[in-house]
């Protein structure tokens, strides 16, 4: 069984391009998981399982712009494994077409754990809540993940990540859809920092993101200093790049993460080869 939520659209979901921003895609997601807790199965009677869990990992794959409409875009949810103290489930966002096919917009996995927020512990699940998730099994199987490679702390590639207290959430920990949005700070900062002083005349290219991994080590809270973000090139295409990044607490790493990148042609909507003082650029910088 898989749960179906329509998810409404905000004018202010859309980036530079007109698409939904890949952060929000993760905060759609968030939505159609705690809908699909909070209504289904004996779980659902107390909302600990919808509310009481963090998220552990999240693998995000983009697959097609979403401009906006003035109708719900869809999202089906699912489990795909159960285990002692964790879950993981699955997610596809799509629209209905007329011809009775979808348009798939992003798929998505997401682990998560049941978590004592008094006692900052993770807990097993219960047999009410594994009642209300056996229901929604589906097994996958996923590919193995790719190891992420040494963390490069240069200056080209750091960030200072500033939490604004709406950032937190009612636990008193960073929401998971911001640290997204952090990400997305460092990598737009990084890229600002490569690609000034090119020659003068080179074509201005647009850039989207085609996948984000993202690991949480430890919960960000709130506090006036700020946390260290650093960002580094670890392969590059001939259309697109991969950036992987940490975030740090000095020594203590916080969240890990890696995103793939693409040239982006306005005009037919597809993957382009950027010029190539573009990739020369990524080249010199490549880890």
């Amino acid at each position: 069984m898989r749960h179906v939520y329509e998810c409404p659209m905000r004018w202010a979901d859309m980036d530079l391009l007109g698409h939904v921003n890949n952060v929000t895609y993760v905060d759609y997601l968030q939505e159609a998981r705690v809908d699909m807790l909070r209504t289904h199965g004996p779980a659902a009677r107390t909302g600990e399982l919808a509310e009481g869990v963090v998220v552990v990992r999240h693998e995000v794959t983009y697959l097609s712009p979403l401009t906006f409409q003035f109708r719900p875009v869809k999202i089906e949810s699912w489990v795909t494994e159960l285990r002692a103290a964790s879950f993981t489930m699955a997610y596809e966002v799509f629209h209905d077409e007329p011809d009775g096919g979808r348009r798939v917009y992003l798929r998505a996995a997401t682990v998560l754990t049941p978590y004592v927020f008094a006692t900052e512990r993770p807990r097993r699940l219960s047999e009410g809540e594994r009642e209300t998730l056996q229901a929604f099994l589906e097994p996958w199987d996923r590919a193995p993940r790719v190891p992420l490679t040494p963390t490069r702390r240069e200056e080209i590639g750091h960030f200072p990540v500033h939490v604004r207290f709406s950032d937190v959430d009612v636990y008193g920990h960073v929401n998971n859809v911001k640290y997204f949005e952090y990400l997305q700070e460092a990598r737009i900062q990084l890229m600002d920092r490569l690609w000034r002083d090119l020659p003068e005349g080179t074509p201005r290219v647009s850039m989207v993101v085609a996948q984000t991994d993202v690991d949480y080590r430890v919960p960000i809270l709130f506090r006036p200093e700020p946390y260290d973000a650093w960002s580094w090139v670890s392969r590059v295409g001939s259309r697109s790049a991969t950036i992987e990044s940490v975030i740090c607490d000095g020594d203590t790493l916080l969240s890990q993460a890696r995103v793939s990148i693409v040239f982006f042609d306005q005009a037919t909507q597809r993957s382009t080869p950027p010029p190539e003082v573009y990739r020369e650029r990524l080249m010199g910088v490549l880890a």
